[in-house]
């Protein structure tokens, strides 16, 4: 059984030029791509200035474009998810007047990084305003994972984040007999919208109690003895985070040391803590991360994202893909779809 083929970053480019041309009458005088990602370990910590293990993927998103002298900014998507129109067009953003989110819901990523973009800065600081973005423009209380990934990626390597300081350490990933499968279930729970922000605020409410700025400065025995100060739904809650912090870390020195057995099981501890502690797992998922578990050649498997469906990701050998795909498909109720990819480099400017 294969993957889902993707179109690689120079077919996009050059779809994106030619939509440019037809849209615009000119050839673009700027590409760029941004990478997607899987987190590997390390779910639901980023809000809580935890520990993440993401790498960046192979599919790619791909933006053209050229600079204008009339103060305004003209969008298209070519991408068939989104919402219409598909084509807008406003003013740049002044100190007298704010852009504002609306609809198409597609454009308010945009908009966002438009209205908080700095003219310098740092990366950090860079990704720190996609985020402000997301959370002012999307609406999504999102941590600052997806978009450290997306700009610090490199070919090879998973990236350890530490989303209290914002240090990161690339943790290697290139061994070739090794591979990394992301199984999407093709399923989405409308729960999911509500739960994942009454998470965030579950976490900050037993850190509140206990004193602590954020959950991170917790320790297990540290959750354990204040247990009586929190709701039995925040214990678990925390319980899965502070785990989840340390399972990470440990995860890191594993692939590091190449011990992806280790790796495997603190996956699959995750996924367990995920479905019981956090409650963001669904039966979908399950049966996901069941199948791969019962595939031949697999180290480890588990949810990934915020939950509620989505996908799983699995680590495996890499002569193995094509059975445990077969495997895990034979297994599933639903019809999943297969992604395999190499840990990536993150945003870049594109030539041709």
């Amino acid at each position: 059984m294969a993957a889902s083929r993707q179109p690689q970053a120079a077919e996009l480019l050059a779809e994106a030029r030619r939509a440019f041309r037809e849209e615009f009458g000119a050839e673009p005088e700027l590409a760029v791509s941004a990478p997607g990602r899987v987190n590997l370990i390390g779910e639901h910590t980023d809000y809580n200035q935890g520990l993440v293990l993401p790498m960046a993927l192979e599919l790619v998103t791909v933006l053209v474009g050229s600079p204008r002298a009339d103060g305004l900014v003209s969008l298209l998507t070519t991408s068939e998810d989104a919402d219409e129109p598909r084509r807008l067009q406003f003013p740049l953003p002044t100190a007298q007047r704010s852009l504002e989110p609306g609809t198409p819901r597609w454009a308010n990523y945009v908009k966002g990084v438009i209205q908080h973009y700095p003219d310098s800065g740092s990366i950090a600081a860079r990704a720190q305003v996609c985020q402000r973005a997301e959370h002012s423009f999307a609406g999504v209380p999102c941590g600052i994972m997806d978009q450290l990934i997306v700009l610090l990626g490199q070919k090879g390597h998973a990236l350890l984040i530490d989303c209290r300081s914002l240090e990161t350490s690339l943790v290697p990933l290139s061994e070739p007999k090794l591979a990394v499968l992301i199984t999407n279930s093709n399923v989405r729970h409308s729960l999911g919208s509500s739960e994942y922000p009454l998470r965030r605020r579950e976490c900050e409410a037993v850190a509140r109690a206990l004193g602590k700025e954020s959950l991170r400065e917790v320790q297990l025995e540290e959750l354990e003895a204040g247990r009586d100060l929190v709701s039995k739904e925040g214990f678990r809650r925390a319980r899965h985070v502070v785990g989840e912090i340390r399972r990470t870390a440990q995860a890191a020195a594993a692939l590091s040391r190449g011990d992806y057995r280790a790796f495997g099981r603190l996956m699959v501890e995750s996924h367990h803590s995920l479905r019981d502690d956090y409650e963001v797992s669904c039966p979908e998922l399950d049966q996901l991360v069941e199948a791969a578990l019962s595939a031949p050649g697999v180290y480890g498997s588990r949810m990934t994202g915020g939950g509620f469906g989505g996908c799983t990701v699995t680590l495996l050998e890499a002569s193995s893909t094509s059975q445990a795909m077969q495997h895990i498909q034979e297994q599933y109720s639903g019809t999943a779809t297969f992604y395999l990819s190499q840990a990536a480099d993150g945003a870049k400017v594109l030539h041709w």
